[in-house]
C-alpha cells in the first residue's frame, strides 16, 4: 500500500527533487519536521518535474513503518538488551552491578544509532525514496 501526497517542486539535483508538501495527521503527530505547515522531503524524479511544477509523491508504507520502528522503537529495546547482558556480565564475571549494566546499554545504544546512520545512508537510494507519480501542473 502506498501513500499520496501533493507537493511543489521548489529545487533539483539531477534525478533528485526538493519537493514542498504541506503536513498531514501523520506529520503533525510526528514532529520531526521543521516548519508549521510544510515539510521539505527529497523524491526521486523520473518525470523529470521542473522547478515550480505542482506533482504528487508516492510514499511506499512498509518503507514508512520500517523506518519509524528502526527510528523509534529499535533504540529501547536495543538499550534494554544491553542493560539485560549487563546483568549477566555481572552475575557471571563477578563486576559491578551498576558499572555492567550502564555500560552495556550505552554500547547497544551506540551500536544501534551507527546502525540507524547506515540505515539512514541505505534508504538515500534513489529506490527507496518517495517517488514523484504525476505532474499536475505546469509552470
Amino acid at each position: 500500500m502506498k501513500k499520496e501526497e501533493e507537493g511543489i517542486v521548489i529545487s533539483l539535483d539531477g534525478k533528485i527533487a526538493k519537493v514542498q508538501a504541506k503536513k498531514h495527521s501523520d506529520c503533525e503527530a510526528c514532529g520531526a519536521c521543521s516548519g508549521d505547515m510544510a515539510t521539505i522531503m527529497d523524491v526521486y524524479n523520473p518525470l523529470n518535474a521542473r522547478v515550480g511544477q505542482r506533482v504528487i509523491i508516492k510514499i511506499p508504507e512498509d518503507k514508512m513503518l520500517k523506518s519509524a520502528f528502526i527510528v523509534f522503537l529499535l533504540p529501547m529495546i536495543t538499550t534494554f538488551m544491553g542493560y539485560l547482558i549487563g546483568v549477566w556480565i555481572s552475575q557471571k564475571y563477578g563486576l559491578p552491578a551498576m558499572s555492567s549494566k550502564v555500560g552495556a546499554s550505552v554500547v547497544a545504544f551506540v551500536l544501534t544509532l551507527l546502525y540507524i546512520r547506515y540505515y539512514d545512508r541505505s534508504m538515500a537510494k534513489a529506490k527507496t525514496m518517495p517517488f514523484i507519480t504525476d505532474i499536475l501542473s505546469e509552470k
